[in-house]
């Protein structure tokens, strides 16, 4: 189904497998503490940094994840990470997630062109019935952009994560459909929207 080599390239990013020598480019990107409030991991530790960069080699080598670095090609550095995961070939679905970004490199479509390319291969490449998101009930940005893309909010999973600081989070859930993917692909024209 996925071909665990291919790379991803619009104007601005470049989506390529993770690699070891990535650690020490996501170092100074993850050092923020106020960056992992909505995420499963505190990535400003560098122990639970290395072991989630291996943890994302690791599921690329057997075909479990799909773990991506996003190279911001206008400084030709690491930006952050996306991946897409929970593959399940006889649904035709997948998920589109563990995504985060440096502080300098948010605000700027980097996130946009990133999904916009992810979405684009699943429903054009992988021919996906489905592509589903999750996250924080209380991340309104994540929420905000996910809304902006089109996907379109399905429900919430009461206490369904553990987070950093032992928060429980309630998890919520959003997707794009085949049919739907065509009609935000066409309305929007394509990535030059996204930009």
């Amino acid at each position: 189904m996925i071909d665990f080599t291919k790379m991803f390239e619009s104007q601005q990013v470049l989506l390529r497998p993770v690699r070891r020598d990535d650690y020490n480019e996501f170092i100074p990107l993850t050092q923020d503490k106020g960056l992992w409030t909505y995420f499963t991991n505190d990535l400003s530790d560098k122990d639970i940094l290395l072991a989630w960069v291996e943890t994302g080699i690791k599921e690329l080598t057997l075909k479990k994840r799909f773990a991506l670095s996003i190279v911001d090609k206008k400084t030709n550095s690491v930006a952050g990470s996306t991946s897409i995961g929970n593959i399940s070939e006889r649904d035709k679905r997948v998920e589109i997630g563990w995504t985060w970004l440096g502080r300098k490199y948010q605000g700027k479509g980097i996130n946009d062109q990133a999904k916009y390319l992810l979405l684009k291969y699943c429903f054009e490449e992988l021919e996906c019935e489905r592509v589903e998101f999750k996250t924080d009930v209380l991340n309104e940005p994540a929420r905000n952009a996910l809304k902006r893309i089109g996907a379109v909010e399905e429900g919430v999973l009461r206490s369904h994560t553990l987070m950093t600081h032992n928060r429980r989070r309630d998890t919520i859930y959003y997707s794009i459909l085949k049919g739907e993917w065509k009609n935000i692909n066409a309305k929007t024209n394509g990535l030059k929207s996204w930009l």
